[in-house]
C-alpha cells in the first residue's frame, strides 16, 4: 500500500484505473486510455491497475465494479466513476478535473 501512496501524493494528478481482462466492459480499455492520454498531454499520468492481481488493493479501495477509475490530486481523491466509458466521455469528465498547462 506505500507504493499506491507514493504513486498518488504527486503534483501532477493521476487517474488510476481498475481493469480485469474477462471483464466485458474492460473490453477495449487500454486503446481508449490511449486516447486519453493523447487527448490530455502532460496534464495527468495514468496508471492501469488490474483488479485480479491487486486484490488488496481493490478491497482497500471498495472497487465493486470493473472498470473504475478514480482521480487523484496531491494525494486526494477528487473524482471517481465505475463502468464502461467511451474515452471522449473520459476526455470531458478529466478535463474539468486537470489543470491547464
Amino acid at each position: 500500500m506505500t507504493k499506491f501512496g507514493e504513486i498518488i501524493d504527486k503534483k501532477k494528478p493521476v487517474l488510476i484505473n481498475f481493469f480485469a481482462d474477462w471483464s466485458e466492459d474492460c473490453e477495449g480499455i487500454h486503446d481508449r486510455l490511449k486516447d486519453v492520454s493523447a487527448a490530455l498531454g502532460d496534464r495527468l499520468r495514468i496508471i492501469k491497475i488490474d483488479a485480479e492481481k491487486n486484490p488488496q488493493l481493490v478491497k482497500a479501495l471498495k472497487v465493486k465494479n470493473l472498470p473504475t477509475y478514480m482521480l487523484y490530486n496531491l494525494g486526494e481523491m477528487v473524482w471517481r466513476e465505475s463502468g464502461k466509458k467511451e474515452a471522449n466521455e473520459l476526455i470531458v469528465d478529466l478535463e474539468g478535473q486537470t489543470p491547464r498547462n
